[in-house]
């Protein structure tokens, strides 16, 4: 990685001129560098279009320090938010706005990766957050994820990489529709551009994450993630280039959170379920509140079914998916496995692969391996169904 004692005369050249046009920064770098990085192609000049969650026109935003922005507030509902980007872990070349739920990355021009992570650490529980892409979306790479606090988000400050997913620590999908993880790629998805919401779920009760692009379902990203802290995280080398926070939710792995799971499995193509059925107002407003994020995504497939490229061995151990004790609001799609459309993202009933017998089950079986100890006090203070215990007696 190259550092400011490694870069070129033609390279400081240009970052002491500033550059207006947010689309020629990076390439204009590059063009002046004689140091191309190793780990990422050329970039793409040319803005990803006609993927908005929205068909609005923008509204003009001043924002001090970076002039005026195309902003619109579709899907902008919530009003409270359990985390925000946090100021202290950050990249020097991001800037903060929109009381810290704007990142904006090289205000005036580029001349690497930069990064910034969530305020809050994600532990035990059900995590959902929303991420709106708010300037045109171009460059070597813009990235929505996840990582531990080892990731270092000054790694490539002077050279134009895929940070999120570069190691084992953190798992990035790229605005390419490529998925990340280290160092790995595969196609997980069409492409993203401005005006998209990214959706991320955190399921640290059946350590999975999840992606959606505009509130639609694409599928399962990573598992086994339990018993693991993670940050939210976002990373950018497009110059001016911008991303907002939109919707910041927890909710533990409790009853509650599974009865909202399964209304919204009896209902999947019902826009507004809560108003479907009967309920006590006051009890409509308090999970409309806290579960509403629940109520509000779908499983229409993505128009387009990826395609894979070559992956190792060990990436596709840590992407399988593991079966579902209980219903959430994931899909099944494996980032690993053939891509399929996501037909409910609250399975009623899972094939699994018992540890006991080859062949692949959908009823529970007499299992002999010893049951996993519980590793939270949640699972200490619940009994699990034998069927759990089965399948969890393989994923250690």
């Amino acid at each position: 990685m190259a550092t400011s004692m490694d870069l070129p005369d033609a390279v400081c050249n240009v970052c002491v001129n500033q550059i207006s046009d947010p689309q020629e920064s990076e390439v204009d770098y590059r063009a002046g560098s004689q140091v191309v990085s190793e780990e990422v192609a050329l970039p793409s000049t040319d803005p990803v279009i006609g993927e908005s969650f929205c068909q609005c026109e923008r509204q003009e935003e001043f924002i001090p320090g970076f002039g005026v922005t195309n902003d619109c507030l579709c899907g902008e509902e919530d009003q409270g938010f359990d985390w925000v980007w946090d100021e202290h872990f950050k990249s020097s070349g991001a800037f903060l706005s929109c009381d810290s739920r704007k990142v904006t990355f090289h205000s005036d021009y580029s001349c690497g990766t930069a990064a910034i992570r969530g305020s809050k650490e994600l532990t035990d529980g059900q995590h959902f957050w929303e991420v709106k892409m708010t300037s045109p979306v171009y460059g070597t790479d813009m990235m929505v994820g996840i990582g531990t606090s080892e990731v270092n988000l000054e790694k490539f400050k002077y050279s134009f990489g895929s940070l999120l997913g570069h190691d084992e620590d953190s798992w990035g999908f790229s605005y390419t529709g490529h998925l990340q993880h280290k160092g790995d790629k595969m196609k997980f998805s069409t492409r993203f551009g401005q005006g998209s919401i990214i959706g991320v779920h955190l399921d640290t009760w059946h350590g999975t994450l999840t992606f959606y692009k505009n509130r639609s379902c694409i599928g399962v990203a990573a598992t086994r993630l339990q018993n693991k802290k993670f940050f939210p995280m976002v990373c950018s080398t497009a110059a001016k280039s911008s991303m907002k926070v939109i919707r910041a939710c927890y909710t533990p792995t409790s009853l509650q959170y599974l009865c909202c799971t399964k209304l919204r499995q009896m209902l999947p193509s019902c826009p507004d379920v809560l108003n479907k059925i009967e309920l006590p107002p006051g009890l409509r407003t308090l999970l409309q509140t806290q579960l509403g994020w629940i109520f509000t995504l779908n499983s229409s497939p993505e128009p387009e079914a990826p395609e894979h490229v070559d992956l190792s061995e060990d990436f596709q151990e840590d992407m399988s998916l593991p079966s579902s004790p209980i219903p959430s609001p994931i899909s099944t799609l494996s980032a690993c496995a053939s891509p399929s459309p996501c037909t409910s993202p609250f399975p009623d009933s899972v094939s699994y692969q018992c540890p006991c017998q080859i062949s692949p089950q959908t009823q529970p079986c007499k299992c002999h391996c010893p049951p996993t100890p519980p590793s939270s006090d949640y699972d200490s203070c619940c009994s699990e169904p034998e069927d759990y215990q089965c399948k969890r007696c393989r994923w250690t």
